[in-house]
């Protein structure tokens, strides 16, 4: 069981979640629109690995005995100026979503709720890898500059990754029961 401070936010942050599922859909569906089909199918990617994340938080909150309460999710960005200020909105996204992820740790760990700490670290991990990723590519596209070659041979490498992602999820069992 969980106190119902710690439940209101995780129904927050399972909101958190359903918005970065949202944010990079239309990343996605931005990229698509400019021919960037690697670049889309990547943020898709990450549309389907935010809406697992949202849904772990749903079923542990259930698994908790207490209540979801879905909120209102915000409308994101839907123009961006270039593939770069998308990645680095996506880095400072990123970096938002870590600070939240250690506030809900630091919670767990003053109101002594082991079991939730013991959740969220799944997450204290996952947030490093998204933000090494991220960076990775952010770093990848500024060697490139302005030069069309080198944005096709990033987007043929985002559309690898999304594909052995897709691939990587098709062969992950979920967890849990019901």
């Amino acid at each position: 069981m969980i106190s119902q401070h710690i439940a209101q936010q995780l129904n927050q942050q399972f909101n958190n979640e359903s918005y970065s599922a949202y944010f990079y859909l239309s990343m996605s569906a931005h990229s698509d629109f400019i021919g960037l089909k690697g670049f889309a199918s990547w943020f898709m990617a990450k549309y389907h690995e935010e809406t697992t994340h949202a849904m772990k938080i749903y079923k542990y909150i259930l698994d908790q005995g207490a209540a979801v309460r879905l909120l209102a999710v915000a409308q994101p960005p839907s123009d961006f100026a270039s593939p770069l200020a998308m990645l680095e909105e996506t880095l400072r996204h990123e970096q938002s979503v870590t600070r939240r992820i250690n506030e809900l740790v630091d919670m767990a760990v003053s109101e002594k709720d082991h079991a939730t700490h013991i959740f969220l670290q799944w997450f204290v991990t996952e947030q490093i890898e998204e933000e090494a990723t991220v960076s990775e590519v952010i770093n990848k596209v500024k060697l490139i500059g302005d030069r069309g070659d080198g944005l096709f041979m990033i987007d043929n490498q985002l559309g690898q990754k999304a594909a052995a992602l897709a691939k990587t999820a098709l062969s992950t069992p979920t967890s849990g029961g019901s």
